[in-house]
């Protein structure tokens, strides 16, 4: 298993080098890609992926492609208006099969093009913020760097759960870990780019903090992912990648990091 997740890792690291230093088109439809399967993995996991709901999640996964579409064609302001038209397409399914469907199921697919679809595009926008060819590495950084740090440091001292009845193997001493490491590399980082970047003010503070929060959040949808899974009984979202599971379990704390890191970049940079 550990060989498994090993290779898995490095491919998966390969990947993420080659398209997003590429950016433009290539990371566009990479995400789009990693998103329909992840919306594909939530939906099957909530009980929506069914032959009996087959206009109802075709609808969502036509939202998916139609958000990214005005994402990589049209203004970024036009993003939003694209998901009220989601939404409207969702609820026409919903009225005009009336009473095939339930509300809750229209929510969830909804919810599942907001949550995965949505928040995973921010890799792309923060990758086309100035400075965004090093500032969209900070998602990773804080998330990835956070989950390790954050392990490494519940192994060897860990004795105070974080949240037990969740994920018993977390500990508060290894989320205070992970927040530390995720800043010392966030600052290792900037020290590193630093004679690239154009932003203002003392970058390895900046990076420091921003990887700081960016770890806090990255617990958060770790957690969330785990609770999803544990109300539907499923051990994982699915097996794509060998070793890790399915998209949502390998980004599950992507997902929110990424959002976060591109508007504390806004903020801060």
């Amino acid at each position: 298993m550990f060989v498994t997740r090993l290779v898995s890792g490095i491919v998966l690291v390969a990947v993420a080098l080659v398209t997003i230093i590429s950016g433009g088109w290539v990371l566009w439809g990479t995400l789009l890609a990693l998103s329909l399967i992840g919306v594909f993995e939530l939906y099957r996991a909530v009980g929506l992926w069914k032959k009996e709901n087959l206009s109802l999640t075709v609808t969502g996964l036509a939202g998916v492609v139609f958000y990214y579409c005005l994402l990589g064609l049209a203004d970024q302001a036009y993003t939003m208006t694209g998901l009220i038209f989601v939404l409207i397409a969702l609820m026409a399914v919903y009225v005009f099969s009336y009473p095939k469907y339930q509300a809750e199921q229209v929510m969830a697919a909804f919810f599942g093009v907001i949550y995965v679809a949505v928040m995973l595009s921010y890799i792309y926008q923060t990758r086309n913020l100035e400075d965004g060819a090093f500032v969209v590495w900070l998602i990773f950084l804080c998330s990835w760097g956070c989950d390790t740090c954050a392990y490494c440091v519940g192994m060897l001292i860990g004795k105070h759960k974080m949240s037990p009845r969740l994920s018993p193997k977390k500990s508060i001493e290894g989320a205070v870990g992970g927040v530390c490491g995720a800043a010392l590399l966030g600052a290792i980082y900037a020290a590193a780019v630093g004679n690239h970047l154009k932003g203002e003010g003392n970058q390895i503070l900046i990076y420091a903090g921003i990887c700081a929060v960016g770890a806090l959040i990255s617990m958060v949808g770790d957690l969330a992912a785990s609770a999803i899974k544990r109300n539907h009984d499923i051990k994982d979202y699915g097996k794509l990648i060998p070793g890790h599971g399915g998209v949502l379990d390998r980004f599950d704390s992507v997902i929110f990091t990424a959002p976060v890191i591109y508007f504390l970049a806004l903020l801060a940079m």
